[in-house]
């Protein structure tokens, strides 16, 4: 069933992570497997924010020798840093598994991705100037409070709950999805492609990458692509109600705008609140609810409908 959800304020910085968190756990019951969370915070002009991780969250009980392979690990990833001249301007870790860079790099970004994801066991989940992925097993409250997302301040957000239909109960076949070399783009979807693999095969022809089975990180390849090719984010959105079958709904975000889009069958539900200052969406109203407590006004898009707001 899945859910989704997505805000963004216009011209100011809000705590975007406490309000994401909200309007995730209230919908909870949509998806009890995994949570994940796109934030967008204040770049600073040169950085750049690494999320990766190391590990899947169940191979921690696989006795002492996970421990020993994870600090092998993370020290490849920090070879492969230096080889290609990146700085380590700061470095937290999450969990044992799951780390934060920010990165002084000058270099080509899409090449030190791809060599870092050489190593065995180590995914990318994102790699921009502003944003940051953040997922994991569990609900909201499990994940945000794991990763500190509570007093995360930002313009703008996306988040997923997951129940697991087409592919494992890990944190790779979580959303929201991310795909390089476009960074800062993500994407949040419920639904189902199926010309999935026609499309995938297409996408990895172009040379893109894939790192799960998930059919809805098409989206993010797809989107990657359009943008990184000159394409706008609203024309992207629009081509891909043609060019995508199934059933949709699914929201992607970029370093400065937000965007949705329903397919012609509009199966998938979605609420959307706009007001001059925020615009905040979700499977279901009760998650607007969690951080609009007040009287508000709400509408379903249309199918076909696309939307693009600015930050």
């Amino acid at each position: 069933m899945c859910g989704i959800a997505g805000l963004i304020h216009k011209g100011k910085s809000s705590n975007v992570g406490g309000e994401m968190t909200a309007m995730l756990q209230a919908l909870k019951h949509r998806g009890p497997d995994s949570t994940g969370y796109a934030v967008y915070g204040e770049p600073t002009e040169g950085d750049y924010i690494m999320r990766l991780k190391v590990a899947e969250a169940e191979d921690m009980t696989r006795g002492r020798g996970i421990h020993q392979v994870i600090v092998d690990r993370i020290a490849a990833v920090e070879a492969i840093l230096a080889e290609h001249g990146a700085e380590i301007k700061a470095k937290e870790a999450a969990t044992e598994y799951a780390l934060r860079y920010v990165l002084s790099h000058g270099g080509d970004t899409a090449a030190l991705a791809e060599h870092i994801e050489e190593t065995e066991g180590v995914e990318i989940l994102s790699l921009g100037n502003g944003l940051e992925l953040i997922k994991d097993l569990g609900d909201a409250s499990d994940v945000a409070g794991l990763y500190g997302l509570n007093d995360f301040k930002g313009t703008h957000s996306i988040g997923h709950t997951r129940m697991a239909t087409e592919s494992d109960v890990d944190i790779r076949s979580a959303h929201p999805y991310w795909a390089f070399p476009y960074n800062d783009v993500s994407v949040v979807h419920n639904g189902q492609i199926t010309n999935y693999w026609i499309m995938r095969r297409q996408m990895e022809r172009k040379g893109h990458r894939f790192m799960s089975n998930c059919d809805s990180e098409l989206l993010a390849v797809y989107t990657a692509h359009n943008l990184a090719n000159g394409m706008t984010l609203e024309q992207s959105l629009r081509n891909s109600i043609e060019e995508i079958d199934g059933v949709f709904t699914y929201l992607v975000a970029t370093k400065d705008q937000l965007g949705m889009a329903k397919d012609t069958m509009a199966a998938k539900p979605l609420v959307l609140y706009e007001s001059d200052d925020l615009i905040a969406m979700a499977s279901e109203e009760v998650a607007i609810r969690a951080i609009l407590p007040e009287e508000i006004d709400t509408y379903d898009p249309y199918d076909e409908e696309v939307r693009v707001w600015q930050a």
